[in-house]
């Protein structure tokens, strides 16, 4: 046997050993096997069959592992970086779009989201079906069967994901449809988004189905009771605001070193409908620790969203927590915990931070004390990475404000940053006014301050990666 072939068996091996129950299943949905078979021994053969005798057999795996976001064995086992491996897609790709959406998509759903799908299709699929099936993907599957979604066809999945509430999958649908329609398809689809959408139902009629984006129920392949959809005020309004009204909101995190404004955040987003934990007086260790342990919690992982608020002393770019020098976190690390990378079951969700930190002179600590990002761990976090669709820091609105850690000297000191940032929060949430509105309002409001305050200055960097408007109401 020669050493190429050798090689390539020795790396299917080594990824079907590695890989789990649920990766072997998405790995032969995108080879596009129908082998209902998931075990080790199977998915060695299907790979070999795919890889052995190809030119490009070895870049066919490193595309496997990069859509799976098994960047480990990529790098262990293949010897290539995800960045190599995007880098070659652009100009070659070996798996369908299609499935490799489809893939992405299932992994994006969270368990309560599956459960709303089920029922949705509860009529159109068999009851046998829907309990055995244990991901979005198992229902895509019986859905191709039944020839109701193709690679042409995606119209049902796009409805139904609607339907779900998740408008942000639902969009990546839509993106990939009209990337694969036909000039006729895309001035059908033009011509439809033009189009009046239907009005919202009246009183009298609350009690009765109302209708979908194109102004049809959709049925069920039976026919005989349409399944009940949201009402669409506009073809394009939901697309475009993150979906924001689930109860709680989310969760928000409150670390707050220095003692003084932690209580007025804790009760500004509890009337916000956020689930809200509050520590005092951390360390940097325990700081960590404590972000990390936020997602432990299942039901932290429902919500629509997530909120870090951190009040601290620091540098240009660390955090300090009730430590002096000898521990320090750095702020990348606290925003990389919640990557769609990271911390896959957020992807999609905005993520908001909000940072007052308190000046101290920068001093190099020993390079054994600093906490390194590759030293973070995940495990409040599971599932794969879905940046293909969902950028890895996407979603992100980051307000760092910081001043000098002199004003902490004043008694009672509070944070005028802060005190402005809950006051137009609260007042944003009875206008529905949009968050990058509300912190134009916040930014007037410290420039105000630092004119009549030139001693105590505050400077605020506003950096966000949010796809779509969010309104906290």
């Amino acid at each position: 046997m020669a050493p190429t072939d050798q090689q390539e068996l020795q790396a299917i091996n080594q990824i079907a050993e590695a890989l789990s129950s649920s990766e072997r299943r998405r790995l032969l949905y995108l080879c596009e096997c129908p082998e209902t078979d998931n075990s080790i021994a199977c998915v060695k053969e299907m790979l070999k069959s795919k890889v052995m005798g190809h030119d490009r057999g070895r870049a066919f795996l490193a595309e496997l592992l990069l859509q799976l976001r098994r960047f480990d064995i990529l790098r262990k086992v293949i010897g290539v970086s995800k960045h190599e491996v995007e880098r070659d897609l652009q100009y070659q790709q070996n798996l369908p779009r299609f499935r490799v959406l489809m893939a992405h998509v299932s992994e994006d759903m969270a368990y309560e989201d599956l459960d709303t799908v089920k029922f949705l299709l509860s009529r159109t699929l068999p009851r046998e079906k829907m309990e055995n099936a244990k991901s979005f993907l198992d229902v895509i599957i019986e859905l191709e069967k039944l020839d109701l979604v193709s690679p042409e066809r995606v119209d049902y999945v796009e409805e139904c994901l609607i339907n779900t509430g998740r408008i942000d999958l639902a969009k990546k649908v839509a993106t990939y449809k009209m990337s694969v329609a036909t000039p006729e398809q895309h001035l059908s689809q033009q011509q439809r988004c033009r189009a009046p959408c239907p009005p919202p139902p009246t009183p009298s009629s609350s009690h009765s189905f109302p209708q979908t984006r194109q102004g049809q129920s959709l049925h069920t392949v039976t026919g005989n009771r349409p399944v009940p959809v949201h009402v669409q005020q506009n073809c394009q309004s939901q697309l475009n605001w993150y979906k924001f009204n689930s109860n709680p909101r989310g969760v928000c995190v409150i670390i707050d070193c220095v003692g003084n404004d932690g209580g007025m955040l804790e009760q500004t987003f509890k009337a916000l409908h956020f689930n809200v934990v509050i520590y005092k007086w951390l360390s940097v260790d325990d700081t960590l620790s404590a972000l990390r342990g936020i997602f432990k919690q299942r039901e932290n992982l429902k919500g629509d969203g997530f909120v870090c608020c951190i009040i601290s002393r620091g540098t240009a770019n660390h955090l300090l927590g009730t430590d002096t020098y000898s521990a320090r976190l750095h702020l990348d690390s606290v925003r990389g915990l919640f990557t769609a990378d990271t911390c896959p079951m957020m992807a999609g969700k905005p993520k908001l931070f909000f940072i007052q930190r308190y000046s101290v002179p920068e001093f190099q600590p020993c390079a054994r004390m600093h906490h390194r990002d590759e030293d973070l761990e995940t495990d409040g976090c599971d599932g794969l990475s879905r940046y293909d669709y969902i950028p890895t820091d996407a979603d992100v609105f980051w307000s760092h404000c910081w001043t000098d850690e002199r004003q902490l000297e004043q008694g009672h000191h509070r944070s005028v940053y802060l005190k402005v940032l809950t006051d137009a929060l609260l007042k944003g949430q009875k206008r529905k006014t949009k968050l990058v509105d509300i912190h134009t309002e916040v930014n007037g409001a410290i420039f105000e301050h630092n004119r009549t305050n030139p001693g105590a200055n505050y400077h605020i960097d506003l950096k966000h990666t949010l796809r779509k408007d969010l309104c906290l109401q």
